[in-house]
């Protein structure tokens, strides 16, 4: 029997009390440290404890308008970025992953540095400064674990500080229909003066286009393109995700967006209101569909706590 995913606790602390200063992150009943830099404060950053620690560390920055990152690892990463300050010059924030008590070692600290790059160009969203793939150290079987259980958690706290390039999208297509988990909805968005036809469910909350279906072969209008769908529609194509095809593109992996009006828009290749656009196989819009949802919880609320307590009405 699979139990059922927990939720994790997460606390983030602004440093200085600014929403885009120097913060750090931690889960409860996780040794992991992330503290999360701005360029600009640098200096103030490396004077802290956890600078001194082994770890791996992200830059982030753009470079000729391009989204740019590099992934490394030191057992002294302050030391380290200080190195990276003149050397490169196009990142602008700086993210360190350490252990409370300093508990990683080289070996853990390389392997980890080769696993988030491995990630990285799967994922495919942003292009990477490293030049070569580190291969994997060689770990006992009980530390290969602990690593990966390591690395697991970071995938949940870097999203939370707004550092999305090991996000994977892409969903799998199952093999087996009738193990797999049923959607909780189907919809369909056919855009005819276009030739564009796409086929999404939802499924745990997410909005997935699946493969096979099509697409604009670009984003509409004359300066648009720097729209964040326009961008979107272009980072798909880049990563694969979108495939030209003749006078379309194709999906050629399942892909899961944000939101309906996000899944429109790259298939219309124009913005769009999702929550019209796409129909149920019965032609009700998402939004009809979804008021139908809403209008089915319950209406019900529970009593306040001190009515229970002394059996009040």
């Amino acid at each position: 029997m699979t139990s059922p995913s927990l939720g994790r606790s997460l606390e983030l602390h602004y440093i200085n009390g600014q929403p885009d200063g120097m913060l750090t992150a931690e889960m409860f009943n996780w040794t992991g440290h992330v503290l999360l830099v701005p360029r600009t404060q640098l200096s103030q950053a490396l004077a802290r404890t956890e600078a001194r620690y082994a770890g791996i560390y992200l830059l982030l920055g753009e470079k000729e308008g391009e989204p740019l990152a590099y992934v490394g690892e030191s057992e002294d990463i302050g030391s380290r970025i200080k190195s990276h300050d003149t050397a490169k010059d196009w990142w602008s924030m700086a993210v360190l992953v350490t252990t409370a008590g300093n508990k990683l070692n080289k070996a853990h600290v390389r392997y980890l540095e080769a696993r988030l790059i491995e990630q990285a160009k799967s994922v495919g969203r942003t292009p990477l400064a490293n030049g070569t793939n580190p291969p994997r150290p060689t770990l006992s079987e009980a530390d290969v674990s602990k690593m990966e259980a390591f690395l697991e958690n970071i995938f949940i706290v870097l999203p939370a500080v707004r550092v999305d390039l090991f996000i994977q999208r892409t969903r799998p297509t199952p093999t087996v229909a009738p193990t797999a988990k049923a959607p909780s909805a189907e919809f369909i968005l056919e855009t005819k003066k276009h030739g564009v036809k796409a086929r999404a469910v939802l499924v745990d909350g997410e909005f997935v286009v699946e493969a096979g279906s099509t697409a604009r072969l670009a984003w509409e209008g004359v300066g648009s393109e720097m729209t964040s769908y326009g961008q979107l529609h272009q980072e798909l194509r880049n990563e694969g995700v979108l495939q030209p095809q003749d006078t379309v593109c194709v999906f050629a992996k399942n892909y899961a967006f944000k939101s309906p009006s996000a899944a429109a828009a790259v298939v219309n290749g124009r913005p769009a209101n999702g929550t019209v656009e796409w129909k149920t196989l019965s032609g009700q819009t998402y939004k009809e569909w979804e008021a139908q949802q809403l209008s089915a919880v319950p209406a019900d609320r529970p009593r306040p706590a001190e009515n229970r307590l002394y059996g009040n009405p």
